[in-house]
């Protein structure tokens, strides 16, 4: 059964800078060798996370790139893609878009911000992903 996690931010490293447990979950994809799509609301959030990627751990390299800037996306361990983008779907995701992720996935992560005022589409994801049916658990982080 697939399955939606919502974490919500708790921890002070991540209230301040929400991206770092986006990259959290990156490097334990990756250290898991499951391929990941990370799904940005933006380019200059694409842009944003790819930086966070490259300095966020000295000591844990995560291959990543953004979708379309280079031939390699379909052997990319972490594929970062902006909304333009449309790569074929992997079996786990993160989504920081407003709207629920559709197609074959396994599991989608939500990233869920301290902020109440941005919880509320997290609600209408949270109905839609139960509606379809998967499995919905919340963490705090």
């Amino acid at each position: 059964m697939a399955r939606a996690d919502f974490y919500l931010i708790a921890k002070p490293r991540f209230l301040e800078k929400p991206l770092l447990l986006v990259c959290e979950l990156a490097r334990k994809a990756n250290d898991s060798g499951q391929p990941l799509l990370i799904l940005v609301s933006s380019a200059i959030q694409a842009d944003v996370l790819d930086e966070l990627l490259w300095e966020f751990d000295p000591d844990a390299y995560i291959p990543h790139q953004i979708a379309g800037t280079d031939e390699d996306d379909d052997i990319t361990p972490v594929l970062i893609v902006p909304p333009e983008m449309q790569p074929p779907m992997r079996p786990l995701v993160i989504n920081l878009r407003n709207e629920p992720v559709t197609g074959d996935f396994a599991r989608v992560l939500e990233v869920v911000p301290a902020d109440e005022s941005a919880r509320e589409p997290l609600r209408a994801r949270w109905k839609a992903y139960k509606d379809r049916g998967l499995d919905v658990q919340k963490f705090d982080m």
